[in-house]
């Protein structure tokens, strides 16, 4: 059992980063222990009272830390302290440890995976709540976890874990653990695929024969994984066609796209284990609106519908909707994933035009240009004015035609963040005459 009684109590932390989860840890360990502050960005503007725990680089090697929280941005083989926190990896902690620390005794529902983690997450937090439990949605969405307030023993915690928070977590243990999926993602940060894949399965190398691990049967990297390691945890194995009858009470078509039904596999097998009721995990699925920039649909006619993907970051995130989807106008571009590539097939994607934009639009004419039809531009707008441009001209209206935004590389070439984006390309249709281009599809 882990021990919580002293092990974060009169200590020395260095918390290196100040976003949303290094200030969160610093107010929750602040009266009890000794805090210093640190962060690459000196200009990073930082009230009063962080402030004065602020510590500058030429004292960190002088200071003996007990612990140091590391925020899940910061990429220590990159970051200015790189050396001292080689030298010093073994006191790396996250502010996941610390929340484990504080709430071992709270359940929690851990969900990880490259594609699907914030639906779920939200989705699961949801169907928990309309049962009317106390349950918090935390991690790498909603409030950071160490900001969560007037906890109980009945709370329970839905927790989104990035791979990042994954990798540098010491004594973080998931209850139920779900690995959603794992393909080529973060291979600039983790080096090798298999460096990543493994990040990923940590969160199940901590959990007891008390817990539960919910892994995708169908992935080959997953099932050599288990057979090779001795787990101490339930093997739940979960795939979409599973659920191929509960199916039948789904009236939410958010979930009828290849990606949502196989998240929703792994919200059904945890709410089974839960014993949670059918009528109400059912309502709330088919009450679902879905995430901003997460397949969100922001237009429907009879004869055209407009969707916003802009959290779509890789390829693989992309073909899981591309999969369920015919006659799409597809818009991407941005800043590559190492190691992507794009699976679907020719026959696959025969009823696909894709509309490249960017600077890196080279990699993604690499990848696409022997299986569908494209066109490429220096920037989104230019390639919204030509693609609304071909749909004006091309007006066969039995045909029902998509426009997915679905860039399938990250955002920060142009943008600040894929929200940022997917803002940006809501501001540009807005300004289209939406009437009159549903009218003339």
């Amino acid at each position: 059992m882990f021990d919580s009684r002293n092990i974060f109590f009169n200590k020395r932390f260095l918390i290196y980063g100040l976003g949303k989860s290094g200030i969160s840890s610093f107010y929750f360990l602040k009266n009890d222990n000794n805090i210093n502050v640190f962060d690459d960005n000196s200009k990073l503007s930082i009230n009063k009272i962080i402030k004065k725990s602020l510590i500058k680089l030429s004292q960190i090697k002088k200071k003996n830390f007990d612990f140091i929280v590391v925020s899940p941005g910061i990429d220590i083989k990159k970051c200015k302290l790189k050396n001292y926190l080689k030298k010093n990896f073994e006191r790396i902690i996250t502010d996941l440890d610390i929340f484990f620390y504080k709430h071992n005794k709270n359940k929690n529902i851990t969900i990880t995976g490259t594609n699907g983690k914030s639906t779920s997450a939200k989705l699961m937090f949801d169907i928990i709540k309309n049962h009317k439990k106390d349950v918090r949605l935390t991690g790498n969405i909603g409030n950071p976890i160490l900001f969560e307030k007037n906890v109980k023993l009945k709370t329970m915690f839905i927790v989104e874990a990035s791979s990042y928070q994954i990798e540098y977590s010491k004594f973080f243990k998931a209850n139920y653990a779900a690995i959603l999926n794992i393909t080529p993602d973060h291979l600039e940060r983790h080096g090798s695929f298999n460096n990543y894949a493994n990040t990923k399965l940590k969160l199940i190398k901590n959990q007891t024969k008390k817990d539960y691990a919910f892994l995708d049967s169908d992935n080959i990297y997953i099932n050599n994984f288990i057979k090779k390691k001795r787990l101490r945890s339930k093997i739940i194995r979960v795939n979409k066609s599973s659920i191929k009858k509960r199916m039948l009470n789904i009236k939410n078509k958010y979930f009828f796209t290849e990606g949502n039904v196989k998240n929703l596999s792994f919200i059904l097998a945890i709410a089974k284990k839960l014993n949670l009721s059918d009528k109400i995990i059912y309502k709330t699925i088919n009450n679902f609106k879905g995430l901003k920039f997460r397949q969100e649909t922001i237009f429907k006619s009879k004869n055209l519908t407009i969707i916003n993907d802009s959290k779509a970051t890789s390829f693989s995130s992309s073909e899981n909707i591309l999969k369920s989807l015919k006659n799409v106008y597809w818009i991407l571009g941005g800043i590559p994933k190492k190691g992507d590539k794009f699976k679907l097939s020719k026959n696959d994607c025969k009823s696909f035009k894709a509309y490249i934009f960017g600077k890196n639009k080279n990699f993604f004419i690499n990848n696409l240009k022997d299986k569908l039809h494209f066109r490429s531009f220096t920037n989104l707008n230019a390639a919204i004015k030509k693609l609304i441009s071909d749909l004006m001209l091309n007006k066969n209206i039995c045909e029902h035609k998509i426009i997915l935004f679905s860039p399938s590389g990250a955002s920060f070439d142009s943008f600040k963040n894929f929200e940022d984006r997917g803002e940006k390309f809501n501001k540009l249709i807005k300004k289209l005459n939406l009437r009159k281009l549903a009218n003339a599809n």
